[in-house]
């Protein structure tokens, strides 16, 4: 069944956009509480501000002369302190002191507001007390004239003399969305560069994440060669993620190991029973058939030694060379036949591991060079990268040699030998080419079948036992892998497939 795969969303994104969400938020926010409350706040500071005015101006007033430089340059700092108009006047209502540019027009908002005027002809509206003590009265009101909001503050100094404070509150409006205005422009540039810082800060963050999730990705690939590199200084929950990882990619890869090991032990001991009697009896019968030969050429030669059938020396060293060259014939044979009794009856281990194949063929070649220079064979293998694949080491290198000697025994026309590397769905294919006569199709079926020899004239010349492809067959076999042969106009490809992953 098909899983669908989950769209993942970059966390530098999602780190990006909380930013972005918390910036908007907290600019909007700012902006609204600047609409709904810097009003009051302000109004509540200008009382503050006005009261503290008055207080000021009355203690100068009573330290001084309030006709003297002295009051005038205090009233003027404390009349820029405070953005306020003052005027303040004697009990025959003339200005003793003024920092208003109308001072009449203070005046007369100062009387109208001690003893009351005519609406019709009042220069201000809409009046609204704030605080009344016995000293002074604290107000709002709007300047008929200008329709403009004000804060006044009106009453009696301490030494008898009528004060008038105004301040002007319109100007906050502006003010709020002045301030407004520059709170969006702050907050969409601080966005854009708080993104960027974010963008660039949090890929330090995910780059290792996104590299652990390639590497976990290869590990379910049951791909254990990628590692996790761990920073020494420095280090952080990450790289401790990661060294876990590559200790759990190790620990995975010695389970794999050991369970395709101990599944091929299974399998092989399940089938060895079964197998055990009919081996024995194949053997017995095989072993008859192929020793029957050189032994009774042995036999016959040494009679005619010991009879001195010729009696000059060349004739004796024939005899002799003839009884040496089948006694290593069958040497050969019997160990061979040992190997494959060894494997088929289950006392050959199978070590499965992971090796790299390229540099174990081109190790072979090397040593089994001289052969090649013997014949005058061209052998011929590309410059592959690295392979690694899963089997037993030394079974395969046997499986390596065996192809090459029955390329080298049978090679002719060009005289070359190619092995080829062919990497599909997860597995390695390897092939041992060599130029020569193809085989005959009846006899490609039993190739892998003990004592079988296609040309058993030429097989002799060269002390074949008919046993290499046999022990091919047996290890193939307990590796449960494939290997086959195909015929090619010019020449014959052995091959066998071993598992990349």
């Amino acid at each position: 069944m098909n899983k669908k795969k989950k769209h993942v969303h970059s966390i530098r994104i999602q780190f990006s956009g909380i930013f972005l969400v918390v910036m908007f938020i907290t600019v909007f926010g700012i902006v609204i509480a600047n609409k709904i409350f810097l009003q009051q706040f302000y109004i509540s500071n200008k009382k503050a501000d006005i009261i503290k005015s008055y207080e000021s101006i009355n203690e100068e007033a009573m330290n001084g002369d309030i006709t003297s430089d002295e009051f005038w340059i205090d009233l003027q700092r404390i009349c820029d302190k405070y953005s306020i108009e003052v005027v303040v006047l004697d009990d025959e209502s003339q200005a003793l002191v003024s920092s208003s540019s109308d001072s009449d027009f203070m005046r007369r908002i100062l009387w109208e507001n001690m003893f009351g005027v005519d609406s019709a002809d009042s220069v201000t509206e809409n009046r609204i007390v704030l605080e009344d003590t016995s000293k002074y009265t604290l107000q709002q009101e709007i300047d008929n004239r200008t329709k403009t909001s004000y804060l006044e503050i009106w009453g009696f100094l301490d030494n008898g003399n009528l004060i008038m404070i105004r301040s002007a509150l319109e100007s906050i409006k502006d003010n709020a969305a002045l301030t407004n205005r520059f709170i969006a422009c702050v907050g969409i540039i601080s966005a854009i560069i708080g993104s960027i810082l974010v963008l660039f800060v949090t890929n330090t963050i995910t780059a290792p994440i996104h590299k652990l999730s390639e590497i976990s990705s290869e590990m379910k690939k049951l791909n254990f060669e990628v590692k996790y590199k761990t920073r020494r200084r420095n280090a952080n929950e990450i790289d401790v993620l990661g060294q876990n990882i590559n200790e759990m990619s190790e620990t995975l890869e010695t389970t794999i190991k050991e369970l395709k090991s101990a599944n091929i032990e299974l399998t092989k001991d399940i089938e060895k029973k079964e197998e055990v009697d009919n081996m024995r009896k194949e053997f017995i019968s095989n072993v008859s058939h192929e020793l029957k030969t050189p032994i009774a050429l042995i036999q016959g030669y040494a009679e005619g030694l010991k009879e001195a059938v010729n009696d000059d020396e060349e004739s004796r060293d024939f005899y002799c060379e003839v009884i040496m060259d089948e006694a290593n014939k069958m040497n050969i044979m019997v160990k061979r036949l040992l190997k494959l009794i060894q494997i088929e009856s289950g006392r050959e281990t199978i070590n499965m591991e992971r090796f790299d194949i390229v540099s174990m063929i081109k190790n072979y070649l090397k040593s089994a060079d001289i052969l090649a220079k013997q014949k005058n064979v061209e052998v011929k293998f590309e410059d592959y990268a690295p392979i690694y694949v899963w089997g037993d080491e030394f079974a395969v290198e046997e499986i390596i040699q065996n192809y090459y000697s029955n390329a080298i025994n049978h090679v002719s026309g060009d005289n070359v030998i190619e092995f080829k590397l062919i990497e599909k769905d997860n597995k390695i294919r390897i092939s041992v080419f060599n130029t020569g006569n193809p085989i005959p199709e009846e006899s490609i079926e039993h190739l892998w079948e003990k004592f079988y020899k296609v040309d058993k004239a030429r097989t002799r010349q060269y002390g074949g036992s008919g046993v290499g492809l046999s022990i091919v067959k047996a290890l193939m076999d307990i590796m449960g892998q494939g290997y086959g042969v195909i015929n090619y106009e010019n020449g014959v490809e052995f091959w066998f497939e071993l598992e990349t992953k």
